[in-house]
């Protein structure tokens, strides 16, 4: 019978392939770290709740504002509050239908015992352009995330919406909006 490895059978020979067997197993095996479960992200429980948000626009010049935006989100009865945050950050108009407003978030979660708060810096370049009342848009998040215990990690949102501006006599009538939020996170080597 043939061999398909050759190899002569004296207790030399055993001995190095015992030794290049575990040098092969040895090479072979990866570091391994401890399986720890990875810090839950509670953007991730981001399921069906209420939001409150409330957005106020000082204008500073005719192509810069001031804007400050407060959020609260409750559970799904509305019972609890899920998380909060604040963010404050400077507008600038660069052209009519492109504006460009870095920001930064301060993001509390009263509800989630293992994350306490997270820091954000954004940059939020929004597309418009005005159709009588209505207003179609578009806005790109690009988000830094510093959480508290987890590592920093970077997202890109993509908000396509409408805002439609109330038929109120006033010098800055309010406006109602509707957007649909796209995200891509990107992955983590």
């Amino acid at each position: 019978m043939k061999r398909l490895f050759p190899y002569d059978s004296s207790p030399r020979n055993h001995g190095l392939l015992f030794v290049g067997m575990v040098l092969l197993c040895a090479g072979l095996a990866v570091p391994v770290r401890a399986q720890q479960p990875a810090p839950e992200d509670p953007e991730d429980e981001k399921q069906v709740g209420l939001w409150l948000d409330q957005g106020i626009s000082a204008d500073l010049t005719s192509d810069k504002s001031l804007e400050f935006e407060v959020h609260e989100r409750f559970d799904e009865g509305a019972s609890n509050l899920f998380e909060y945050f604040f963010q404050g950050g400077v507008a600038f108009r660069l052209r009519p239908w492109l504006t460009v407003t870095p920001i930064y978030r301060y993001q509390r979660f009263p509800a989630n015992p293992t994350i306490a708060y997270e820091n954000r810096l954004l940059l939020n370049l929004t597309l418009s352009t005005s159709r009588g009342p209505w207003r179609p848009n578009f806005r790109t998040l690009i988000e830094g995330r510093f959480p508290d215990g987890r590592h920093a990690s970077a997202r890109f949102r993509f908000r396509p919406g409408v805002d439609y501006t109330l038929p109120l006599r006033m010098k800055r009538p309010p406006s109602a909006g509707c957007e649909q939020r796209i995200l891509r996170r990107p992955r983590r080597e």
